[in-house]
This record gives C-alpha cells, structure tokens and sequence, in this order.
C-alpha cells in the first residue's frame, strides 16, 4: 500500500473527470502533478500542487482550477478537508480511520510493504569500490562501498534487476609498482635486506606476500633480471591482493556478483572494438588539443593524437584515447569497459567514484551516450572524503597500511552495523566526519544509537504483552480495533509510517540512500516521542488495562518496527532486538 500514490490516483482521477466536463481542456499532461507531504504538518496531512502544475498549460487561474478540484475531491469518504492556500495549493485533510486502515495494511503486507515495481525488471549495474589492488582498502573506499551496497539493495527493494560489479585496475602501472614492492618483501622472505624506496608500497600488509611468493618460488627469483620476475610476481601479488580486497569487503556485509579486469581487455581486440564503434559514429579523429588551461605556450607542447569528439555529448574538450607513441590512454580501456556493459544489455549504468575522478564525469557520460545511442543512461555518484577522530583528535594512520586508515581498521573499533549507518547519514557527495566516540554514544545525538533504540523498544513492547497474555502475532493485531488509535500523536506516527514507499522510490529515483538514514531517524524520533509521552499521559502507554486497546496500540508500535526493519535492511544494517 502506497497511501500517496493512492491519494495521487484520486486526484488525477478528478482531473479527468474535470476534463471529461468540460472544466479542463483535453490533452493536458498530468505526470507533473504530485501529492506530498506539506511543508508546514498544520496546513494538513497531504498536499498536491496540481492546480498550479496544470494552470499554465490549461490556459486557466491556479485558483480556479483548485477550487473545482477540492470539490470534487472532498465528495471522497477518505478526505475529510480539501482546503485552497495561496494562489492555488491544495491541501488535504484524511478522516483518523485512513491512517487507522494504513496499519492495518502494514501488517498484512509485512515485509512487503514499502516495496514496489518502480524499476519493473530495469537491469542496472551498480558498478562501486573499484579499487587499485595494491593494497588493503582504505577508509574512503568503505564509505564507496557502503554506499554502492545500500544503493544497490534500495534499488532491488524497488523492483530492479541489480548488477554490483567490482573493476580490478590491473592493467596501470600501478600493478608494476605493487610487484616491485613485493619482490622487496620476497627478498626479505629469503633474508636479504628490502630496499624500500620512493614510489613503492612500505606497508608492512605485503610482508605476507613476500613470504607467500618464497613459498611458491623459493629463492628462485632471486638471481633473475627484473623482466622475468615481474610478471609472475605482480600476477601473484595482485592474486593476493584481491582476496584481501573480497575479505575486507566482506567484513563490511559487501558481496560483488561480477568482477572485471582491466588487464583482461588488453590484447584481446575489445579496447579495438569500442574505439572503432566510436569511429564508425565519426567520433574518433586524429587531431591536437588546445594547451591545458593555466599552461603557458612556452611550457605547452603540442602533440598529435588520436581524439574522442566527447564534446559532440556536451563535454568541455575532446579527449585523447591513443598517444602519440600509439599506446592507449587511461581512458581507452575505461571506454571498452563501458561499452562492454551497454553490450551486456543494462538499462541503466551508476558509477560510484573517489571525489578525485570528478574530471572524469563528463568523458565517461559523453562516451556511454555516444556507445548506446543515448539509450544507457549512467549515473556517476562522487563519493567525498572521510576524516576520521577519536578523543577529540585526528584518527592515526594505520603502520599496517603505511599511509592510511584502513577499512578494516574502522570496522574493528566500530563494528559493521555502526559504521554502515555513520557511512550514509550524510549525502555522498558531502564530506563526513566520523568521530569514533560519538558513533558509539548511546544519545539521540547519535543516529545509529537512536533508530536502534527505537527498534528495541518495539520489541521489548512485544515481549512483555505476551508475558501478559496478549496475542501479538501481526495476523492479530491486523484484526484488532483499530480505531481505538484517535490521539494525535498516535496519528501523528500513523503518518510518519505512511510516508516510507513514497521515499524508498524517491531515494531509489535519485540514487540516494542516504535518505532511508534520514527517514528512519525521523520515525525513531516520532516513535520516542510517543513513548515519553505516555510517562506523563497513561493512555498513551502501550499496553493498557484493556486488551483491545493494548492490541490497537501494539499494532501500531509493531507497524513501526516493520518499517524500521525494513529500512535497516536497505542499509544493511541488522535491526537490534534488546539495548545492553
């Protein structure tokens, strides 16, 4: 049950009845009318902005419009007030048995409500993390992969086919440096001094590999030139690395269902490919770039190269996919991949970047445009940096990573649950602080904490009416008397649980789970302030002298925690039953 969505269908409906006698001219477009919320909760409990959506295109007043409107709309049994603001708002008042039935339904759906066909089977891939594989991850790469999870549950939970792919760079010349840093640990292994120098890894992380390639080669290596060990020592260490990278991300509660490679595009005609769509689209020419801005002619030498017309897609300059020497770009092989996925049959591509990548939006978009016709759209969500405190001071780098605090770090002194939530209750695209104290506070200042208590409440609810005697189980309390919920702030909370399918589509829209986070700390809030209300009123308490009011009352506290469950679970956060 979509109770908006619903409201929103008897509005239009009244538009085309509207139409259908002559009070609004046909052909209108009713897809910009919305029923939501009210900005101010005295105005009333819904609001569409239909008349002044439709004013324009009508030829006629807003307020015109909107006086028909409540007219008709105030003949249905559901609307207990359909009131004109302004120039022409129209907000709606539900009778107390709407959100009595609301309940109602949230039981009888259980999990289910919330859920909905918004995606229709749409195939997306959700590609995230992405990391370099030459060394544990690192703390802003647990915030991507955070928000790339929730992202691709909360698209799921509304009715999308989801993809999470993971692509290994392991084609750059980062791997080269990750194998020189692990022959030093290998000639360590076999007990020779390591020369660490500038530009290698000095985390300690590789002393394992080191001893895990003397195992393999014993000292085999040893009296080689460079051009022969280097490739089957980085092909060994970027092994390792990645099952380090799949055990840190399952530490996390992240789970890829594909993991690609860089290094397997080379050499396999796929890069030649993409390129040569691009080119049969008169997209690739051979051609020189202006200087970068901010260079001098005198530091600027001009080269000749082969060029994507990424500004026939509304990108700033064209951008260079093969160098002079004939050796492909950065972006080449990022092309290939791409054009890989359109190939693969997706409806939609979302990539989750470092805030560092942020130059490579435009191209990226540009190429996926050009590469499917216009037919894939691709998302690319930034993800901003992550400043990590404790007792009031910067968080130390890790000695084990050498540079960084890594994932794992962060998960062993804060747990999964707390650090998935921390991760999204700030817009990703915003910087986070993550204080270690404060994400373990039991406060209402601290969100985790908060939602978690809410839940806990609900449960420890649960416990003691069947310690009473009260049947509890959801087919019950769906059958109670559910009218017997009439105070306002019963209601209140009625409506706050109203709003959670409205906002999973609008967070699944937008590609926004952080907005789960917020909703769910709104509805802790909601829930507390009804139980803090019963200290001082006695009919507000949950469980009542009379069984048919307890049951009406639990039902409502259980419809919460259906929706809190529900919530957690697209963040992959598991709900906590009892608060120690």
């Amino acid at each position: 049950m979509n109770l908006f969505a619903d409201i929103r269908s008897l509005v239009v409906s009244a538009l085309n009845t509207m139409t259908a006698e002559g009070h609004l001219p046909a052909g209108l477009d009713f897809a910009p009318v919305t029923v939501e919320p009210p900005r101010d909760a005295a105005h009333g409990d819904m609001a569409t902005n239909a008349a002044m959506a439709l004013a324009k295109p009508a030829g006629l007043p807003p307020r015109t419009i909107a006086v028909a409107l409540a007219a008709r709309l105030a003949a249905d049994p559901r609307i207990a007030g359909a009131d004109v603001a302004g120039p022409g708002f129209l907000n709606l008042r539900l009778h107390p048995f709407v959100w009595q039935g609301l309940i109602r339904a949230v039981l009888a759906e259980g999990t289910d409500y919330g859920r909905s066909d918004l995606g229709r089977g749409q195939k997306v891939n959700v590609e995230f993390v992405s990391a370099n594989p030459t060394g544990p991850m690192h703390v802003g790469h647990a915030r991507g992969a955070v928000f790339g999870d929730a992202l691709a549950r909360l698209l799921s939970y509304t009715g999308h086919e989801v993809t999470r792919e993971y692509y290994i760079n392991d084609g750059g010349a980062q791997v080269d440096v990750l194998a020189r840093s692990a022959y030093e640990r290998y000639r360590e292994a076999n007990g020779l001094e390591p020369e660490i120098r500038e530009g290698l890894y000095p985390g300690d992380y590789l002393v394992p590999v080191g001893e895990a390639l003397k195992a393999r080669f014993g000292a085999s290596l040893l009296d080689k030139d460079e051009q022969d060990w280097l490739a089957p020592v980085r092909d060994f260490a970027t092994g390792m690395m990645m099952d380090m990278i799949r055990d840190d991300l399952a530490l996390l509660g992240v789970t890829m269902d594909v993991y690609s490679s860089e290094k397997a595009l080379y050499g396999t005609g796929r890069i030649e490919a993409a390129i040569n769509r691009l080119r049969s689209l008169d997209l690739i020419y051979e051609g020189t770039l202006d200087p970068p801005k901010g260079k001098t002619p005198e530091d600027w030498e001009p080269r000749r190269q082969t060029l994507f017309r990424s500004t026939a897609y509304g990108d700033d300059v064209d951008r260079p996919v093969m160098k002079s020497d004939g050796s492909w770009t950065y972006f080449a092989p990022d092309i290939a991949y791409h054009h890989d996925k359109v190939e693969r049959g997706f409806d939609a591509l979302i990539d989750i970047f470092g805030a560092d990548h942020g130059g490579y939006v435009k191209r990226m978009k540009a190429a996926v445009a050009a590469l499917s016709n216009g037919r894939v759209p691709l998302d690319i969500k930034l993800i901003q940096l992550v400043k990590l405190w404790k007792n009031g001071e910067p968080f130390k780098m890790s000695k084990r990573a050498g540079t960084f605090v890594t994932l794992r770090d962060v998960v062993e002194q804060a747990g999964t649950d707390v650090t998935r939530f921390v991760m999204l209750t700030r817009k990703n695209d915003a910087p986070l602080d993550f204080d270690f104290d404060k994400v373990l506070e039991q406060s209402k200042d601290n969100p985790v904490f908060y939602v978690q208590y809410a839940n806990a409440r609900v449960n420890s609810v649960l416990r003691k009416a069947r310690e009473a005697g009260i049947d509890c189980a959801d087919a019950a309390l769906a059958g109670a008397e559910l009218s017997l919920l009439s105070h306002a702030a019963e209601l209140d909370l009625a409506r706050k649980i109203a709003e959670w399918p409205r906002l999973a589509e609008i967070a699944a829209r937008s590609n926004e789970p952080h907005r789960v986070a917020f909703y769910l700390y709104e509805l802790a809030s909601d829930l507390h302030g009804l139980w803090n209300r019963g200290n001082d009123d006695a009919t507000l308490r949950f469980i009542q002298d009379n069984k048919a009011t307890s049951q009406a009352k639990i039902a409502l506290v259980r419809a919460a925690g259906v929706v809190i469950s529900a919530g957690l679970g697209i963040l992959g956060v598991t709900p906590v039953e009892e608060m120690r």
